[in-house]
């Protein structure tokens, strides 16, 4: 049975072990991935930001981020899901989840900040109510060729 869990400090090592994971398979850890995932309290929860997990029975399987941009824009970051357990639909229900605590919270926007070679990824978000902006030239990730936005309100 999974379940979706609120960040807690013991899940920090799973958070940056699965984004570390993903990261490497697609792409490349980059310097702001590094000090994200290496204090993610420091990064995103003190902000005002959150992350979710995706739990079954004992295992952390998924996660995803809120991390605060400005007063109610928020990026949604570092999702991953472990290899084993993909194609379950996770990244749904963590979209799902994290759309609803974001509109429960009064929040604006969203943003996104993809790369177009994660077809499956641009589907959910595309599925989900995001759109394609421009890409500013000084986007936090050397990787990010789209960036995306959901309005909330």
């Amino acid at each position: 049975m999974m379940q979706i869990v609120d960040w807690k400090p013991e899940y920090s090592e799973e958070f940056k072990n699965m984004n570390i994971h993903w990261l490497e398979e697609f792409f490349w850890v980059e310097p702001h991935d590094e000090e994200v995932l290496g204090d993610p309290k420091k990064h995103i929860i003190d902000p005002g930001g959150m992350i979710f997990f995706v739990k079954e029975i004992d295992e952390i399987i998924g996660c995803v981020a809120l991390m605060k941009i400005e007063n109610n824009i928020f990026e949604l970051t570092k999702m991953a899901v472990k290899p084993k357990h993909r194609g379950k639909k996770i990244g749904q229900q963590l979209m799902q989840h994290t759309l609803d605590f974001a509109r429960n919270e009064g929040w604006d926007r969203l943003i996104i900040y993809s790369n177009r070679k994660l077809e499956n990824a641009i589907h959910l978000y595309r599925k989900y109510g995001f759109i394609e902006i421009p890409i500013e030239k000084n986007n936090p990730y050397s990787r990010g060729d789209i960036k995306m936005v959901l309005n909330l309100s």
